[in-house]
């Protein structure tokens, strides 16, 4: 579940072979980069020795499997379904994320926020179309696109409270089919994460502005979209 479009290069037995179509329909090979796998056999396993061990606790536990994660869509349905109205009112709620450290077999836990909040938000920039030989009839969306991806990088370095957490990256950046042909639009896909949520829509506001004025120095402003696609709090 929740497989991300990363191939999987350990050799192993039982690496994943599973394919998606993107939205063009090319086949792409899938794994569970972000360890959810992991997590679900976790979550099973703390289920199987509370269940065996009994004499050890009391109370009531729930185990919860959340599905959609990577598309911030599972919780959602979830509480849509009538979950709340399902279970009693829980006194206690642990969640546990796997990481590369510590070590396989170790627990590791730290006061204060650890795991960021998420936002992802997609960037299209309508521009003009033209042959590669003759640049002047165009608005070009690449050059447009790549200024703002040059940009952006100076949010986190220049805006940013130094004492505050706060990563943007440009995470998929898709424009044009041939070499000599100059497209309409290009399409820019971001990520960004934090610790606040106030420092979440400072990013995002500070986003909005960059893409805003690069488009209209670069003459393409007219149909300009951006929009949130998903906001994790």
């Amino acid at each position: 579940m929740d497989a991300l479009p990363v191939k999987e290069e350990t050799g192993l037995d039982y690496a994943s072979k599973v394919m998606m179509k993107d939205l063009d329909g090319n086949l792409l090979p899938v794994m569970h980069a972000c360890g959810h796998d992991i997590h679900i056999v976790a979550g099973l396993g703390a289920a199987w020795a509370l269940a065996k061990n009994k004499s050890e606790w009391q109370g009531t536990y729930i185990a919860f499997f959340q599905p959609g994660e990577e598309i911030a869509a599972g919780a959602k349905a979830m509480l849509d379904d009538g979950l709340l109205e399902k279970i009693p009112h829980p006194e206690i709620a642990l969640a546990q994320h796997v990481l590369t450290d510590p070590y396989a077999g170790q627990v590791g836990a730290l006061g204060g926020p650890f795991l960021s909040s998420a936002a992802s938000l997609k960037i299209t920039i309508h521009g003009k179309g033209a042959h590669g030989s003759m640049p002047h009839l165009s608005i070009d969306p690449i050059v447009i696109g790549s200024a703002i991806v040059s940009k952006l990088q100076t949010i986190v370095a220049r805006e940013v409270d130094p004492f505050k957490f706060a990563v943007v990256s440009v995470g998929s950046f898709q424009a044009g089919l041939k070499a000599n042909i100059i497209p309409d639009t290009a399409s820019l896909l971001l990520n960004i994460r934090t610790y606040d949520e106030n420092v979440q829509e400072q990013l995002i506001t500070s986003i909005k502005r960059i893409v805003k004025a690069e488009c209209l120095a670069g003459g393409a402003h007219k149909n300009l979209t951006l929009k949130s696609m998903i906001l994790i709090p």
